[in-house]
């Protein structure tokens, strides 16, 4: 009986972590329409989630991927979403992310993987900052993200101002 009660109480809670991911995600101006950003994410209330930089040098099975930047931007993304998940939030719950890439040119893959991480659009405040290295020869990209678990605004109940 405890056991059915427990299991109960567990399936609840984490269908309620899933339901629960909300921000307010400011629209995008022209200036920025169709890029994988916006411009502020507003949250009020929740379980702020510092992330600590991620790079990865081999991805996920132990492949070297040592100068390749879409397998290493993949990994990195993969390794951020296990470290969430750990956290009992998931990729819905960032707010902010900090990319430092070591080739200016790198940004578009950067971008376009990122986009893929937010399949509903509502893309993480967002920074690209270009380096001249990492901390491991054959790095290109450490990310580094903010996330904000069960807080309170989203598009039923906004705090970003309307017309904003």
């Amino acid at each position: 009986m405890k056991r059915t009660i427990l299991a109960a109480a567990t399936l609840a809670i984490a269908s309620f972590a899933n339901l629960a991911h909300a921000a307010d995600y400011m629209s995008q101006n022209e200036r920025i329409k169709g890029r994988s950003y916006s411009p502020a994410v507003v949250t009020e209330g929740g379980r702020i989630v510092w992330l600590a930089g991620e790079s990865a040098t081999t991805d996920l099975q132990g492949k070297d991927i040592k100068g390749d930047m879409e397998a290493q931007t993949r990994t990195v993304f993969a390794l951020i979403e296990q470290t969430l998940k750990r956290a009992g939030g998931s990729m819905k719950d960032i707010v902010s992310l900090t990319a430092y890439m070591t080739d200016p040119r790198n940004g578009p893959t950067y971008s376009k993987i990122r986009g893929e991480q937010f399949p509903d659009k509502n893309y993480p405040a967002s920074a690209q900052i270009t380096i001249s290295n990492l901390a491991v020869p054959g790095m290109l990209i450490e990310i580094h993200a903010i996330a904000v678990i069960n807080d309170k605004c989203s598009k039923p109940q906004p705090c970003i101002p309307p017309g904003n």
